[in-house]
This record gives structure tokens, sequence and C-alpha cells, in this order.
């Protein structure tokens, strides 16, 4: 096996000029630099990562778990934290909890003993307080993405409130006075926040509460259809429909296609989130897109920094606290009753 005395050997420099253009530690001069590499090219030298870590207390690693990989929204936040760890030269390991609170924890504790020095956690619903408590009392540092909660830790995320009330403003602006919003499992805290806005927004615009069909605080997808479908199926039928997710729009539109209901003429239709391309449904889907790319890289970014206090000795547990929340945009379409495309609103 290739040793780093062998290289410095055949380069003609001590090891520990070796080390140096290795770990980045020191400035080397170019013309020393380029034949130590050019020693490790020849002897095909590789460095032991973990006996590295050990020296440095560090493995350049960070790890990020997410309550859904398979979810658009969440897939592009991964493209995001990937493609800023990356950029700072450091390492991404995924894991996926599947919303399983237990799997979670495991996932958890598997990253921290593969020594990663910070994590990225958008958490199960349901997810376990004593789990971030864990985190935060080995010292190592921690940001909390997407599902931002009243912990005392780094968060970021997206603005939830503002984009509701517009978008039921928007909806009784074209005259709608009775929705359906489906909101779903409401331990998301993501979800939780769009239906207490809806609430909200429901007051001030004088809506009749008791016009008004609020699916929420239900985390099986099957009760969740059962209920939209028994209010579409009412004497007195909705004409707007409100979808909080990816997920949960598309089970709202199978059921819509599934009694012939024709948006915007029947059922008014918006979602948060949305799909990929969803001008090129018909009709085009209105949508609350979020940046969640750039969420991404913001959680990435501050993790980043957390990593760099504790390099200088700061305790992440101890410096104050950040939370980050991006704005949105609605993407208005005919989904909801707009013949041309309205210019986007952002918050």
């Amino acid at each position: 096996m290739t040793t780093m005395a062998m290289v410095a050997s055949l380069a003609g420099v001590s090891i520990s000029t070796v080390s140096h253009v290795l770990n980045g530690t020191r400035h080397v001069e170019p013309e020393t630099r380029e034949k130590v590499l050019k020693a490790i090219e020849a002897t095909s030298y590789r460095q032991d990562a973990v006996a590295r870590a050990m020296r440095r207390s560090q493995t350049d690693s960070v790890g990020l778990i997410v309550s859904d990989a398979g979810e658009p929204a969440f897939a592009e936040m991964v493209h995001g934290v990937e493609h800023a760890v990356t950029r700072l030269g450091l390492t991404l390991l995924l894991a996926n909890s599947a919303e399983d609170p237990d799997r979670e924890a495991q996932a958890v504790e598997a990253l921290l003993e593969r020594r990663v020095d910070g994590l990225i956690l958008a958490r199960a619903a349901g997810s376990r307080q004593d789990v971030v408590d864990g985190i935060v009392g080995e010292g190592t540092p921690l940001v909390l993405m997407d599902r931002l909660c009243g912990m005392r830790v780094d968060q970021v995320g997206v603005e939830n409130r503002l984009p509701t009330i517009e978008l039921v403003k928007h909806l009784v602006d074209q005259g709608h006075q009775r929705f359906v919003f489906v909101a779903g499992d409401c331990r998301v805290p993501t979800l939780r926040e769009r239906r207490d806005a809806f609430v909200e927004a429901s007051v001030q615009l004088n809506l009749d509460a008791s016009a008004q069909t609020i699916i929420a605080d239900v985390p099986a997808f099957d009760v969740i259809d059962g209920q939209l479908e028994h209010a579409l199926d009412a004497d007195l039928k909705p004409t707007a429909l409100i979808a909080c997710s990816t997920v949960l729009a598309a089970r709202a539109l199978k059921i819509v296609q599934n009694r012939n209901l024709q948006l915007p003429s029947e059922i008014a239709f918006a979602t948060f989130d949305g799909f990929a391309y969803s001008d090129l449904f018909t009709p085009q889907l209105t949508t609350v897109r979020q940046p969640a790319f750039e969420v991404g890289v913001a959680a990435a970014e501050l993790l980043a920094n957390r990593l760099a206090d504790k390099a200088r000795g700061s305790s992440p547990v101890r410096l104050p606290p950040t939370t980050t929340r991006l704005s949105p945009t609605i993407e208005y379409r005919s989904s909801s009753g707009i013949a041309v495309p309205m210019t986007p609103s952002s918050f």
C-alpha cells in the first residue's frame, strides 16, 4: 500500500509538505505543489479518510434527512442542499425517513455514528422531541428545514400565512364563498400553518364558517379521500378546492375527475407546492410555488456557518438560533378561473 512517506520521497519533499497539499492547511509554492500532485498520481496514493477525520476531529460531511425524498418539493430541496455542500467542499449523506418517526430516529443515530459534522433535518410527521434534543445535546450543529417549529434551533422554510390568505382572497374575488380546504396531517407544521391561515382568511373575508369544509388532522390518505368525496357529493357543494401539498393535490384531482367535475366552471382548484410542469395541465393549475431549491441552499449555507463557528471555538448550542423564511410565489392560472395568467405574486 502506498504511504504518504512514499509520495514525499518521490516528490523530494517532507511528509508535512504532502500533508499540507492534501489538507490545504498551509500555503505551498506552486512548483512544489505540482511535484507533490504528480507524485500522488504516479503512486496512486489514496488518503485514508477515516484516519484523516480522526486527526482533524471532523469529516467534512453533513447528513440530510427528509421525510419524503420522492415528493417534488423535497426533491428540489435535496438538490439545493447538494449543490451548496458540493460548492463548499463537503460530502452529503442522504436518508429518507418516509414520514416514520422511528425510522427518522434510526437515521439520525446512523449519521451521528458516521461522525457527520452537522445535520439538516426535515422532520417526519410525529417526529420525536428527544431526537432533536439528542442532536443538540451532542453539540452537533443542526438546521431544521421546511417544517418549522418553536424549538430554539436554526431553521429554514417558507412563508405560509400571507400566501394562503392571498390565495383565498383571490378565489373570493372570483365569486367563491364555499371552500373545501384539504390540509391532511396537521402534525406537519407546514400543513398546520396553511390550515390556520385559511381559518384566519375566512374570518377576514367574512365567509360563512358553516359553509367551509376543512379536512385536517387526518394522517390516513384513505380517510382524507373519503372526507373529500363526501364534501363533493353534498347537496350544497363547494365551488373552490385548495390542496395543501402535491400529494394531496394529485389525490384531489383524481376524485374530481372521477366525479366528472369540470375545472374551473364547476369547481375552482389551487394547490401548494405543485407539480413540475403545472402549465402543461388542462386546465393549467394555479399553484403556490415555494422556492424549494433555494430553501435547500439556504439550509446548507446556514449549517456551514455554524460549522465555521464551531471550528473557531464557538458552541453552536449557545449561539442565538436563526429562523429564515423564504417567499413563495403564487402562479395564477386557469384552474382558479383566470383566463389569462396573472402576474405571479411574491411575498
